[in-house]
């Protein structure tokens, strides 16, 4: 039976391989979670035997990864604004760059105010989750067009104790609130697009649309135009260059760009 640095050497060196940047972080990640402690006990006891139990759920789990099945896939979860997150195939996994969106909501004057906010294509709940324990006065609510997406949803808003309403609806279709804030972190991947490989193991309906990925933000605007009152938001996630095509697209539907700020565009109804 290997020791740990023997397993995370041989691990390091077949991520490696298939060109994978972060091997040695992903083989440390993987044996730490099969063995159930966190990566320092890997690097205090590095001579450790690993005991057959583990050793076979670590290499099932390395067999994944070199499929190009994503970490937070293997694992169950993702870290997101300092706080865990259950995902699982069926939510897109959260990214760093969506944190921007809860870091706008902290410069809307009113935030400290009961405010109602819609998380619209919440996927594992990240967002509006996040945004309700931020700021405990808000009013969340999340929406998915996927059941699925909304049972992890729900998992995650009980395990962190977040107070949120949950609704099953197409965009906002199926929504009787008339929310002061939307969020949303839509598809926005053309298919045609260069991705990364961990990509294929997301779900397709989180990730794609037509238009040059633009399809599903603008029914978004267009819905958003006849529920928001003046001064309401719309703070969207897309990639940076499709921005210019939504502001012109918004500013049609009576929205104003408040700011534009790396992958996020924030409106304000007009």
């Amino acid at each position: 039976m290997p020791v740990i640095n023997e397993w995370l050497a041989n691990s390091t060196r077949q991520l490696s391989d298939i060109d994978i940047p972060s091997a040695r972080l992903d083989a440390e990640v993987i044996l730490a979670f099969a063995i159930g402690k966190d990566r320092t006990y890997l690097h205090a006891y590095p001579d450790k035997i690993i005991d057959d139990e583990v050793l076979e759920t670590a290499n099932k789990s390395l067999d994944l990864r070199l499929k190009r099945t994503p970490i937070a896939y293997i694992i169950g979860r993702k870290e997101f604004y300092g706080r865990q997150f259950t995902v699982t195939p069926v939510t897109l996994i959260p990214r760093p760059e969506s944190e921007t969106i809860i870091d706008i909501l902290k410069t809307i004057n009113e935030i400290g105010n009961p405010l109602r906010l819609v998380d619209v294509g919440t996927g594992s709940g990240c967002l509006g989750i996040t945004a309700k324990l931020e700021f405990p006065n808000l009013n969340v609510t999340l929406i998915d067009i996927s059941d699925e997406a909304l049972k992890i949803a729900a998992k995650n808003a009980a395990d962190l104790a977040a107070d949120v309403n949950i609704i099953h609806s197409n965009l906002l279709k199926e929504c009787t609130i008339k929310p002061d804030i939307i969020i949303a972190n839509l598809p926005y991947v053309d298919r045609n697009w260069n991705r990364s490989p961990e990509t294929d193991h997301e779900p397709e309906l989180a990730l794609f649309a037509d238009d040059n990925g633009q399809l599903i933000i603008k029914q978004l605007i267009s819905e958003a135009k006849n529920m928001l009152n003046t001064g309401a938001h719309l703070i969207i996630e897309a990639d940076p260059d499709q921005h210019q095509s939504l502001i012109e697209y918004a500013k049609v539907h009576d929205f104003v760009k408040n700011q534009q700020l790396d992958y996020i565009l924030d409106f304000t109804k007009n």
